[in-house]
């Protein structure tokens, strides 16, 4: 159970996103959030929740690999007392196999392999952080499906 407010916005904004189709908005809501929190000068939780979570709103790859790497430094800044004193239900090692699996695509789609292949390691190797939950078999099947693509000629 989530118990910062920041948290709380961002998750307002996700839910804009993915349960009512609303990128722009969610976008927008984005920005005002990050201007808020003053941006990566901010509290790392909410850099990285909320990088990550802007990084799905983008167009552009090139974007999209900015901000997924904006979430994978601002990671690297955290604790374990900060992300369950927030109310986060996963470990800050259960935030990078998402991270990785989402900053390999990235590199997938703007057809850099190598680092998409470097990342997709990266993400396996830190899977075990994660249950055998719907978030945990979601980010499994993305490994899968990935691992899968990359392996194609």
């Amino acid at each position: 159970m989530n118990n910062d407010p920041i948290l709380t916005q961002i998750g307002q904004a996700v839910e804009l996103h993915h349960q009512h189709g609303q990128r722009d908005a969610a976008r927008d809501l984005f920005a005002k959030i990050w201007d808020e929190i003053g941006g990566e000068r901010g509290d790392p939780l909410h850099v990285c929740v909320l990088a990550h979570s802007m990084a799905d709103v983008q167009d552009d790859a090139r974007q999209e690999l900015m901000w997924d790497l904006r979430a994978l430094a601002a990671a690297d800044s955290l604790t374990d007392e900060r992300v369950a004193g927030a109310g986060v239900p996963l470990s800050v090692a259960g935030l990078y196999p998402s991270l990785h699996l989402n900053l390999a695509e990235c590199y997938r789609k703007l057809d850099d392999l190598d680092s998409a292949r470097e990342h997709l390691r990266q993400a396996r190797d830190t899977i075990g952080a994660l249950g055998d939950d719907d978030y945990g078999r979601l980010i499994r099947g993305g490994l899968e499906r990935l691992t899968a693509e990359l392996a194609q000629p």
